[in-house]
C-alpha cells in the first residue's frame, strides 16, 4: 500500500473551512440552513458514490435507505415518545438491514436492470409506508418539535457525519476492498475470473452506502421535524438529486459529492427563490429544466464531473486567459 498522508494539506484546509463557515454566518439562520442541507447532500452523495462511482452499481433508489433511516428515527417517537436522536445511528443500521435484503435480489441484476430494480424498491417502500397508517400515520406524516432553536448545533452534527462518511470511503478505497470495488466496476466477469467474490464485495459496498444514507435520513427528520412517505422516499427530490450530486461533482472521486452538493443546493435555492426575488415568479419552477441542461453539459464537456475533470477545467481557463491577453 502507498504510504501517503490520509488527508492532504488542501483537504485539511477544506475541513477547517467547513468548521468555521457557520461562525461567519452566525447572524444568518438562512445561510446556516443552506450549509446544513449542503452537508446532508454531501453524506447522501458520498454514500451513492461508493456504490455507483467506485463499485459500478448505479442505484436509482437511494431514497429507500434515506426514507428507512428517517422512519427509524420517527416511529419510536410516534408510538413511544422515544427521542429521535436515538435513531441517528439506528437509522443507519436499519438502512443496512434493508440494503442487504434488497441486495440479495437486485445484485442478481446488472446494468440498467439493476438501476430499475433499485428504483422499484424505493417506490414499493414509498407506497407501503404511505398506506400503513396504523404504523406510520400514513400521508399525514409524523411531526416532531426540534431540539434547538439555533441551527449551529445541527450544522456541526451533520458536518461531523459528512466528514465521517468521507473518511470511511477513503479508508475503504485505500484498502484491498477498494481495489476489488474498482475491479468490479471495470469488468465484473473478469473480477470473478480472477477469484474475487464479487457478491461479497458488492454487499460490503451496499452496507456502507446504505448506512450513511440511513443516517442522513434520520438526521433529516430530527432537523426538519416532519416527514411523510412522499417526502423521504421521493424519486425526484431524493434519488435523482443524489445522482446529480455525484455526476456533477465527479463520479468515482472522494470530494466530487461535496462539490456537487454545493452546486446543487445553491442552484436549487437560486431558482426556488426566483433568483432571490429579482426574477419573475415563474422562474421558481424551472429548476428541473436547468438541472437537465446542467447534466447534459457535464456529460458532453465534463464527463468526469467538476472534480474529475478539474485539470481540464484549469487548462481551458488558462488557455482562455492567455487568448484574452
Amino acid at each position: 500500500m502507498e504510504n501517503k498522508k490520509f488527508f492532504s494539506k488542501g483537504e485539511l484546509i477544506i475541513i477547517f473551512t467547513g468548521l468555521v463557515l457557520p461562525l461567519l454566518f452566525y447572524f444568518s439562520p438562512y445561510a446556516q440552513g443552506l450549509l446544513i442541507f449542503i452537508m446532508m447532500w454531501v453524506v447522501l452523495g458520498t454514500s451513492w458514490n461508493l456504490l455507483a462511482g467506485y463499485t459500478g452499481q448505479v442505484s436509482f433508489g437511494h431514497a429507500a435507505y434515506f426514507g428507512v433511516g428517517a422512519y427509524t428515527a420517527a416511529l419510536p417517537f410516534l408510538h413511544y415518545k422515544i427521542s429521535p436522536w436515538w435513531g441517528l445511528i439506528a437509522g443507519g443500521i436499519m438502512a443496512v438491514v434493508i440494503g442487504y435484503l434488497l441486495g440479495v435480489v437486485v445484485f442478481r441484476l446488472r446494468g440498467p436492470y439493476f438501476a430499475l430494480g433499485t428504483l422499484a424498491s424505493a417506490e414499493i417502500l414509498r407506497i407501503a409506508f404511505g398506506e400503513e397508517e396504523w404504523l406510520t400515520n400514513g400521508h399525514n406524516g409524523i411531526l416532531y418539535i426540534t431540539t434547538w432553536v439555533t441551527k449551529i448545533p445541527y450544522y456541526y452534527i451533520i458536518f461531523a457525519i459528512a466528514v465521517a462518511s468521507i473518511v470511511s470511503v477513503k479508508l475503504l478505497m485505500r484498502r484491498r476492498e477498494g481495489y476489488y470495488f474498482l475491479s468490479i466496476r471495470e469488468d465484473e466477469d473478469a473480477a470473478m475470473a480472477l477469484g474475487i467474490n464479487t457478491k461479497k464485495y458488492k454487499n460490503i459496498s451496499m452496507i456502507v452506502s446504505s448506512f450513511w444514507a440511513g443516517v442522513a435520513g434520520a438526521f433529516y427528520f430530527i432537523y426538519m421535524g416532519f416527514i411523510d412517505s412522499e417526502t423521504v422516499f421521493a424519486l425526484h427530490n431524493i434519488s435523482i438529486i443524489t445522482i446529480l450530486v455525484g455526476i456533477i461533482g465527479g463520479v468515482g472521486t472522494i470530494w466530487g459529492p461535496a462539490v456537487g452538493a454545493i452546486i446543487m443546493v445553491l442552484l436549487q435555492e437560486l431558482f426556488r427563490s426566483a433568483i432571490f426575488g429579482l426574477a419573475p415568479q415563474w422562474v421558481s419552477g424551472m429548476h428541473a429544466f436547468v438541472f437537465g441542461l446542467l447534466v447534459i453539459f457535464v456529460i458532453l464537456y465534463l464527463p468526469g464531473g467538476v472534480v474529475g475533470d478539474w485539470e481540464l477545467i484549469k487548462k481551458k481557463l488558462h488557455l482562455k486567459s492567455n487568448t484574452e491577453k
